[in-house]
């Protein structure tokens, strides 16, 4: 039953008839009123200019046909504001129009012929959705699971120099990778206390030049430490001592992505406060206020209380803020879901163990404010007032199809063990 507000709210809504034109020609199931507020946002801004929304119903029409660049003006920090969601203009006009399921400015090439395309830094953007055309992110290989064999002893592995570690409080992620930082990224976050091979990339990397600037994952919050911890020695196979697989039969196993790329947790000392964060959007915003609109995209740690907070822990609270800015078009890439899949398809040959070790790789622990690791006096992180814990969900949900597939651990399961 529609209350009297409602109904009032109903008589006064008006949509413009180009607003409407605009939605006939909007694609999949994009939510109707976010979709409707970002067209009447756009309609308003073109109306300024003349023939521009002409132009665009041109392009939409004649999707086959060259058309010209339509162009709003670039904010200070490239994103749209619509209904409490930000976002890159281009995307969001290529979600409504192309494709409902793009996830990522990553996922998007200008064509050559696009004279303000986002990634050239211009005054205006072009927002013309035939002016882009889709990247397609790589699959990522199955794992080839071993079914009745004999693994070789972890003898066969040895153990390889330590990361960098990370600490900070900004995430964001593309379906088939993700980074993590005040930064876009492509690849997901590399973590806490892991082991890697020596081939494993692990420096800061360069984005496409088509990939555009870095401001769609803003995050109020710090990096701390960042070259500064000791990741613990981790698995690397020696040349040519991957056993042989011919005879064994091998059974595939895929990687999905979940429906939240990540959970995140966070933490006082060493108690944890509050529920898990469940994060769906490609950009993660974590700060110390108290938003209670519970946006899908920002992580409010003001809202939680703890009983046994200190006065050293409120005083950190208060200073949770940017302080390591990347530079534009730059960002740091800490964990690669290619390169993980390469390194799982490795590992299933050495073992239920060696597979298990991996899970270290899909956390990461990351402080506010204060430092810690070997050049800290703070040692481990639950020492620091604030921080929190980022689990990778479809890694760690993909280790875990693996392992069960790979059945029980050779080694007897023991109160020690």
């Amino acid at each position: 039953m529609s209350t009297p507000m409602s109904s009032l709210n109903s008589l006064f809504s008006f949509t413009s008839p180009a607003v409407k034109r605009l939605l006939g020609w909007k694609q999949g199931d994009e939510e109707e009123k976010w979709a409707e507020k970002a067209v009447d946002s756009l309609v308003k801004k073109l109306k300024k200019k003349k023939g521009a929304l002409e132009a665009l119903e041109r392009a939409l029409s004649n999707p086959g046909e060259p058309s010209e660049c339509v162009t709003i003006p670039r904010s200070l920090d490239g994103r749209l504001q619509v209904s409490h969601r930000k976002g890159l203009p281009h995307v969001i006009y290529c979600r409504v129009w192309r494709w409902p399921d793009l996830q990522s400015h990553h996922e998007l090439k200008p064509l050559d012929f696009c004279r303000f395309p986002f990634s050239a830094k211009e005054n205006e953007v072009c927002i013309n959705p035939y002016h882009y055309q889709r990247v397609e992110s790589p699959v990522l290989p199955p794992v080839l699971v071993p079914r009745h064999s004999e693994y070789p002893s972890l003898s066969t592995v040895t153990p390889s120099p330590g990361l960098s570690h990370c600490g900070s409080s900004g995430i964001s992620s593309s379906r088939s990778a993700s980074n993590l930082g005040m930064f876009p990224m492509t690849d997901s976050a590399m973590p806490y206390n892991v082991n890697y091979p020596h081939n494993f990339s692990h420096s800061p990397s360069l984005p496409p030049g088509n990939s555009g600037t870095s401001t769609d994952s803003a995050v109020a919050g710090p990096i701390h430490s960042l070259n500064s911890s000791n990741l613990q020695s981790g698995y690397q196979t020696q040349p040519n001592q991957e056993p042989a697989t011919s005879g064994q039969t091998m059974h595939p196993v895929n990687y999905q992505e979940p429906k939240y790329w990540c959970s995140i947790v966070y933490y006082e000392l060493n108690n944890r406060v509050g529920e898990a964060f469940n994060a769906s959007q490609l950009s993660i915003i974590i700060d110390g206020f108290t938003d209670p609109s519970n946006n899908s995209d920002r992580f409010c740690l003001g809202l939680l209380s703890n009983v046994n907070r200190n006065s050293t822990i409120e005083n950190t609270r208060r200073h949770i803020g940017k302080v390591c800015k990347i530079p534009p078009g730059c960002s740091l890439k800490i964990f690669s879901n290619q390169e993980f899949a390469h390194l799982l398809s490795r590992t299933v040959h050495h073992g239920f163990e060696a597979v298990y070790e991996l899970t270290k790789m899909c956390t990461i622990r990351m402080s506010f404010v204060k430092g810690w690791g070997a050049e800290y006096h703070r040692q481990d992180v639950t020492s620091t007032p604030c921080w929190v814990e980022i689990h990778l969900n479809g890694p760690l949900q993909w280790l875990d199809r693996v392992l069960t597939q790979m059945g029980t651990p050779r080694n007897p399961i023991s109160s020690v063990s």
